[in-house]
């Protein structure tokens, strides 16, 4: 098993163990909290989201990461001037959250922007360290800190829940998650030295950083803009409603991307500075990620209703067209983790801006006309913005890997007929679950089986390129077996 292999294992393992806990701190707080409260809290999330993407760019994870040869004064630089802004950026917040709250006509939002500001303190150092970290690839290392962040958020939120403290229980569990994130990684890496102040090398964190501010804030602004209007212009209801739409959407994010993401930016940073073939290596990582979400996303749309169920409960029903309508939409977005990443690579972070600045104003705008129409349409309009999005960061991009229209297409076919048989599975156990042939829980299960049967019987029948990293993944894991459980001595 090489380096990349062994932390994408490392990768998965953290992010898994953070999914199971927010699938289950999730499942207990829809039973506690209502779509109106879930509302308040999406609101404050998406307000200080927006806000920590753009300062943490300047001289963030991606700065140090894409450097080639890194200073001490280089990280000494990055960390002060994220913590300065940081820092200025959270008494802005603590000023101005009456304001925000008298424009949205929704009092509770002061207490928690008050409280959330408190994790801006906090970001620099933590986001400073588990950047060297990710740099050095040790990710065992941050799976054990982000565990321990994980599990201290879920157990406080569904604590003070229980305790009856509303909207502001998730709230205060994001801070009690940040807090223990810190420490650890103070814990681990220790050389505290790196988090001196110093401006030697300003000028190189501010011109990455600007531009990279730009595109992380952009796009975070786009991806929570619909809370934001739906808060606006129609309830906290709604809000709360296309919240939990979105949350599981995302599961395949935080099944594949967010396990990638880590190491996407490393790997094909180090690739190309060893004269590796990016377009090869594009449409590879385009084959085989196409190969896992259409599927994945077609079985949450064909299964919406049972999911919903189980998850969340009755009184969240409402989410079933909206999720069907986002995995869909969703689609488009295959290659959209591989982007920034190749964009840095060939040093074209410009022209990830000049896309973003392209695709998403437009897109913003429908979303804001959509809003007035209800939480369905702002929904629908993702089938619009997602596509457009996808064709103008793709537009930029082939021409610094020398693409043609012919070899994308290509790397999709197969996947596109792996999707088709996993869909045809999970859409005939979906209709022996609503005639009523087999009850929830064991279609369900049922679905999941079927599905991942024909998911495996299309990848061979396609002789997909995905079998082949599968079997080298195994085999890894039968080689690491041994050294991970302990032999005892014969008696």
């Amino acid at each position: 098993m090489n380096s990349v292999q062994r932390s994408v294992l490392f990768s998965a393992a953290d992010r898994y163990a953070g999914l199971v806990l927010f699938l289950v701190s999730t499942a207990v707080l829809s039973r506690l909290l209502t779509p109106a409260e879930f509302g308040v809290f999406a609101v404050v999330n998406a307000l200080t989201a927006v806000i920590a993407a753009a300062f943490q760019e300047f001289g963030g994870a991606n700065y140090l990461i894409q450097k080639h040869e890194l200073s001490r004064g280089a990280i000494r630089t990055a960390f002060t001037i994220t913590w300065a802004i940081s820092l200025a950026v959270a008494l802005i917040l603590l000023a101005s959250a009456n304001a925000i709250s008298q424009l949205f006509g929704q009092d509770s939002l002061r207490r928690g922007i008050e409280v959330s500001a408190l994790n801006l303190l906090l970001l620099p150092v933590s986001g400073t360290l588990a950047a060297l970290l990710r740099r050095d690839m040790q990710f065992g290392t941050l799976a054990i800190c982000n565990l321990a962040s994980n599990t201290t958020m879920a157990l406080v939120s569904i604590g003070l829940a229980a305790m009856n403290l509303s909207y502001m229980a998730p709230i205060w569990g994001g801070v009690a998650g940040s807090m223990v994130l810190t420490a650890m990684l103070l814990s681990s890496y220790r050389d505290f030295s790196v988090l001196r102040p110093s401006l030697s090398e300003y000028r190189d964190v501010l011109e990455f950083g600007l531009f990279s501010s730009g595109v992380s804030a952009i796009n975070i602004f786009y991806n929570l803009a619909p809370q934001l209007f739906l808060a606006k212009i129609l309830d906290f209801t709604a809000v709360g409603l296309y919240s939990r739409a979105i949350n599981l959407t995302q599961v395949f994010d935080r099944l594949v991307t967010q396990v990638l993401n880590p190491i996407i930016m490393p790997a094909i940073v180090t690739r190309r500075a060893a004269g590796a073939d990016l377009r090869g290596l594009y449409l590879d990582a385009v084959q085989l990620l196409s190969a896992v979400q259409w599927p994945f996303l077609s079985f949450i749309a064909i299964m919406a209703k049972p999911i919903v169920l189980l998850w969340l409960g009755e009184a969240w029903l409402e989410v079933v067209p909206l999720v069907r309508i986002l995995c869909l939409a969703n689609l488009a977005l295959f290659a959209a983790c591989l982007t920034y990443p190749v964009f840095v690579a060939v040093g074209r972070v410009r022209d990830a801006l000049v896309s973003s600045f392209i695709s998403l104003p437009p897109s913003l705008l429908a979303l804001l006309g959509a809003s007035f129409f209800g939480v369905e349409a702002v929904a629908a309009c993702a089938l619009l913005t997602l596509p457009f999005q996808a064709a103008v960061a793709i537009y930029y991009l082939t021409p610094h890997l020398a693409l043609l229209p012919g070899q994308f297409c290509c790397a999709l076919l197969k996947s596109g007929v792996v999707t088709m048989v996993t869909a045809s599975g999970a859409a005939t156990c979906a209709v022996l679950i609503g005639t009523g042939t087999l009850n929830l829980i064991v279609g369900f299960i049922s679905a999941l089986v079927v599905a991942a049967v024909c998911w495996l019987w299309g990848l061979i029948v396609t002789r997909h390129p995905l079998l082949q990293h599968l079997r080298q993944a195994a085999e890894g894991l039968a080689e690491m077996a041994p050294r991970l459980i302990p032999s005892r001595p014969l008696p």
